[in-house]
């Protein structure tokens, strides 16, 4: 007999932050989120997540607890889980925007066919591999802080860090990874996230003088606002680092859009952004054919959602990058099992689904 989806449940969590994380955009001390359990007709759990990021999603605690509860929910009850192209669209077509919500409840969607296969996610996904090295954000604070930070993380067995930048004056940006680069040394990757912050132009010269300067930068992030897509192109054009979308790109028009304009060297998909797992597939598969790789990120999310975007990233060859720190900076996380964190390696569960086991 099939199994079909007999009831959502959404509880809200809030988990203190070890540390303040500070970007161009927010400051984050506490974490808010959603977690979802989709339960079937056999008994099983389905896991997701959905985390509040207003001024990158526009989604909200009481928005997105809404769009679960009288939209989107009781489109699925009573659906087969097995019919899955069938339900993943439900998901989708049931309301427009609300990436958040639709991310969770498909992550919890995903959740429950791979345990109904038996088989971890990544697996049913495509397998590539069963562990996956991230970098670490270097939260924004005084330089002397950033360079106790890098060095603790160092220490730790991370060999890639983010920093943040555009948040100050090119100058100011320009004296930090200077800085930082001095303190870590040349075999460490370094990462800049902009957030959106600069301007095209000046995009443009504070990248290239760090290449003048031999700061060997692996790859700029969202270097200038999300809607300007001609911008990410001028900057793409002009500078020989590479250039990360992220915030430019919600759904696969946006990253066919960005692929005809040559708008970026790299596509960074997050499932809040996306609506889910699916979502970030075609796109990464978009990508992939245009020969642009992708990198698997975040929001600040707990372990359920970056659970997931770990099976997503362990399961592709095109995603060659990770940005999933973002559990490890929650003081506790909301539901035990997941992905385990060893320094920088993220190792899966070998059990069904994403491989939770109960709520704390």
């Amino acid at each position: 007999m099939e199994p079909m989806i007999e009831r959502i449940e959404v509880n809200s969590a809030a988990v203190p932050l070890k540390r303040p994380f500070k970007t161009a955009l927010r400051t984050v001390t506490t974490a808010q989120t959603l977690i979802v359990r989709v339960i079937d007709s056999t008994g099983r759990i389905g896991f997701g997540e959905a985390a509040p990021t207003p001024v990158i999603t526009g989604d909200t605690m009481a928005s997105i607890k809404e769009a679960i509860t009288n939209v989107i929910g009781p489109k699925l009850i009573g659906k087969s889980l097995v019919n899955s192209e069938d339900l993943k669209a439900t998901i989708e077509q049931s309301m427009v925007h609300n990436t958040s919500p639709k991310a969770a409840v498909n992550i919890a969607i995903n959740d429950l066919l791979a345990q109904h296969y038996g088989v971890p996610l990544f697996q049913l996904l495509g397998g590539h591999t069963d562990s996956i090295l991230t970098d670490y954000t270097v939260s924004v604070g005084p330089v002397d802080d950033m360079i106790a930070q890098a060095k603790a993380l160092i220490a730790a067995g991370f060999t890639t860090l983010k920093i943040k930048v555009g948040s100050e004056s090119e100058e100011a940006d320009l004296e930090k990874v200077v800085a930082i680069r001095r303190a870590v040394g040349p075999t460490i990757q370094l990462r800049l996230d902009a957030n959106q912050g600069w301007h095209p132009k000046q995009a443009v010269a504070a990248i290239n003088r760090m290449a003048d300067l031999g700061l060997q930068i692996q790859l700029v992030e969202q270097p200038v606002v999300a809607t300007d897509f001609e911008g990410m192109a001028y900057v793409t054009a002009n500078t020989t680092t590479m250039i990360m979308a992220d915030e430019s790109i919600f759904s696969v028009a946006d990253a066919l859009r960005i692929i005809k304009m040559n708008g970026c060297d790299i596509i960074n998909l997050k499932l809040m952004k996306a609506g889910g797992i699916d979502n970030a597939l075609k796109i990464n598969t978009l990508a992939q054919a245009a020969g642009i790789p992708c990198m698997v990120g975040s929001m600040i999310e707990s372990s359920v959602s970056v659970t997931a975007a770990a099976h997503l990233a362990a399961a592709k060859r095109n995603i060659k990058y990770v940005d999933l720190d973002a559990s490890m900076m929650f003081s506790s996380n909301p539901v035990t099992g997941g992905l385990v964190n060893e320094g920088n390696r993220i190792k899966l569960p070998q059990t069904a689904g994403l491989g939770f086991t109960t709520n704390a």
